[in-house]
């Protein structure tokens, strides 16, 4: 199992400061961004801050900027793909939600089940991984590289 404060805690262990530096997004799987737009830009009024196309795995990533943290979009190009089966079984909604760290790989690891392999990815640049666990109760988690002068001084932190 992981190590968390809470396991640190009954070890013995006084490990109260978290891994978690914010909550960087929130990321919803759409078949089409397009359409998600119409939403969450022309209903919600949240602006489009930045978008990209990975190409592994294929998809756009779009991010909307929602005062201290992000919305993203994640549109699977490649309907074939893991990601494109899974919104053809499961449908649009939550796929994880994303924190920002300090040190993406050690604290993947030390979040994830012991054993897990930690694979890299990237997102706005960044370094990024997705936490191998069954214990979050059914949400991805994802971590990605916190930045202190884009994510707190650079940030108005309201919309």
């Amino acid at each position: 199992m992981a190590q968390t404060p809470a396991r640190d805690a009954a070890r013995g262990n006084d490990r109260r400061v978290t891994l978690l530096r914010r909550l960087d997004h929130v990321a919803i799987l759409v078949r089409s961004t397009e359409d998600a737009l119409t939403f969450y830009e022309g209903h919600l009024g949240l602006r489009v801050h930045s978008s990209e196309v990975v190409p592994a795995p294929h998809v756009r990533l779009t991010y909307l900027d929602a005062g201290n943290a992000y919305v993203q979009l994640v549109e699977p190009l490649d309907r074939d793909s893991p990601l494109g089966l899974w919104l053809d079984e499961q449908g649009e909604g939550l796929h994880h939600i994303c924190f920002g760290v300090d040190d993406v790989p050690a604290a993947v690891a030390e979040l994830s089940d012991d054993g897990a392999a930690v694979t890299l990815g990237s997102g706005r640049g960044r370094v990024a991984s997705f936490v191998t666990t069954n214990d979050s109760h059914g949400v991805r988690i994802e971590c990605t590289e916190f930045d202190r002068a884009q994510d707190v001084d650079g940030t108005r932190g309201c919309l």
